[in-house]
């Protein structure tokens, strides 16, 4: 990963004072827009207010401190607070860095001064998925869905996770169980889409937004695997319209869907449990989704979702296939 140059710095304060958004300004740089964010975060004052000469008397300072040991200073403090606040967990945290060769400490040691922060009337535990707590799923009532494809007739090459185009569905509730939000995953690059339903759990409604939401990309669309919920009961139209296959994990076997699972919890550090979605529009869940695509994953070896998932897409269409 190269480093910022001064005239670059130069750019990102000019942008900045003009109103731009830091995608505005990864593109106009040529670099990734955490980039830019991790620029702004640890090289601006104490005000908030980020200036290019004073950035770089930080980043210099900080490459002269460099040393392995990798101590928690305090300019690692300011990072970590700044990129928890952002929704990144702790390894996510520790392995980006240690991937491009960047100054931090261990995922342990960051948890470590989560909980010390805690303990003293802090809240940074409140931005992390689990808030340091752990949670048992309570099991609802199974309801059989007309002609559904159980898992075990899924083709075996699903579970390998060796090419894209595998998906994971399911939905996410509001408050008194009325309104609710589709979340689509891709196995392979972990990719996200979501939206909220315009008519809550209907089963004919949600197919339609599905639907809606995964043309663009039917090409890239092998096999898609749901939970045993009633509002999947359309899937044949979804089969249908989208020339794939609707396959249905075993009753209360959530680990069958384990990324979707997982991701659904990353959604909840966004829109807690409870929530009422009728004050939530699609474009803040747009953006939501748009902040996770964007988080780097153990899984990816670091990379993003929403970087595989497009380089996938880019280079397939490019080459015809």
């Amino acid at each position: 990963m190269k480093q910022l140059t001064k005239e670059q710095r130069y750019k990102i304060e000019a942008y900045l004072k003009s109103g731009k958004s830091k995608e505005f300004i990864a593109k106009e740089l040529g670099v990734h827009r955490s980039t830019v964010y991790r620029e702004i975060c640890r090289n601006s004052g104490k005000t908030g207010v980020y200036l290019a000469n004073r950035a770089n008397i930080y980043a210099n300072e900080r490459k002269d401190r460099y040393t392995f040991n990798r101590k928690f200073t305090k300019a690692i403090e300011k990072e970590i607070i700044c990129l928890i606040k952002n929704k990144w967990s702790p390894e996510q945290i520790s392995g980006y860095y240690k991937k491009n060769n960047l100054e931090m400490v261990s995922y342990e040691r960051i948890y470590q001064y989560i909980r010390e922060d805690r303990v003293k009337g802090g809240e940074l535990y409140k931005h992390l998925r689990h808030k340091l707590k752990k949670r048992k799923r309570p099991v609802g009532r199974f309801i059989p869905i007309r002609d559904r494809v159980g898992i075990e007739h899924r083709p075996e090459i699903v579970d390998k996770k060796q090419r894209m185009g595998d998906w994971e569905i399911d939905t996410i509730i509001g408050k008194n169980q009325k309104d609710a939000i589709v979340t689509i995953v891709e196995r392979k690059t972990a990719f996200l889409m979501m939206k909220k339903l315009n008519k809550g759990k209907n089963a004919k409604g949600l197919a339609e937004q599905v639907i809606e939401m995964l043309l663009p990309y039917k090409n890239f669309i092998h096999t898609i695997t749901a939970d045993n919920g009633t509002e999947f009961a359309e899937h044949k139209l979804i089969s249908k319209k989208l020339d794939t296959k609707v396959y249905f994990a075993r009753p209360y076997s959530s680990w069958e869907r384990g990324l979707n699972e997982y991701t659904n919890k990353l959604i909840r550090q966004y829109i807690p449990k409870k929530t009422d979605f009728s004050s939530i529009e699609n474009c803040q869940i747009f953006e939501y989704q748009k902040e996770i695509n964007m988080r780097p994953r153990k899984k990816l070896d670091y990379s993003s979702p929403l970087n595989n998932f497009s380089n996938f897409v880019i280079n397939n269409v490019a080459f015809g296939s």
